[in-house]
């Protein structure tokens, strides 16, 4: 499976110029999230998010199971003079990059297996950035299909144990039916 995950992403990312445009949804969360000290970006791709926190002055490491994307991630970042360190992971059999962070971003990527290792590789004070479709999306789009979609109401169990300081569930912007949350863990 990795394998096959690897090829069709990396054919995704091929012939690709730049990044592209971050998630809209950053901009309207950014008062919520530290602009210093070290962030995880799960599954980046292209590195879009975890530019505009290398952006916001955060140091960046980008995983992501496509080194074609990870690459376009880092040209970018070596032409707007920005750090940004990579990491090839499979994330169905490779661990998370050991913490800790001050933000754990996962966006459009769903395995959730990973909610402990958000929690745990959490630095305290970090933030956990989550959005994913959830199965209200098939109203409207066949993909992402339902494997890959949380149930509606699912994201604030999956992330008990933090303190949710925002949680959204509905159409987004995007045209897609999305939960989102931006969750703290405790100074300890």
């Amino acid at each position: 499976m990795a394998q096959a995950d690897k090829k069709k992403w990396d054919a995704k990312y091929t012939g690709r110029e730049g990044s592209g445009q971050h998630d809209p949804w950053l901009d309207t969360i950014a008062h919520l999230l530290p602009d210093k000290g070290a962030a995880l970006d799960v599954a980046g791709g292209a590195g879009r998010n975890a530019l505009w926190m290398a952006r916001r002055g955060l140091r960046v490491t980008l995983t992501d199971i496509s080194t074609v994307g990870m690459e376009i991630a880092l040209g970018q970042a070596s032409r707007e003079g920005l750090s940004l360190s990579l990491l090839a992971a499979d994330l169905d059999s490779d661990p998370l990059s050991e913490g800790p962070w001050d933000i754990v971003m996962c966006l459009n990527f769903l395995d959730r297996r990973l909610f402990g290792d958000f929690k745990r590789l959490l630095a305290p004070g970090g933030v956990l950035v989550f959005a994913q479709p959830t199965l209200s999306n098939l109203q409207r789009h066949k993909h992402p299909s339902e494997r890959y979609l949380l149930q509606d109401g699912e994201l604030p169990e999956l992330v008990q144990g933090l303190d949710i300081r925002l949680y959204e569930e509905g159409w987004a912007d995007s045209g897609r039916y999305e939960a989102r949350v931006v969750a703290r863990k405790g100074e300890d």
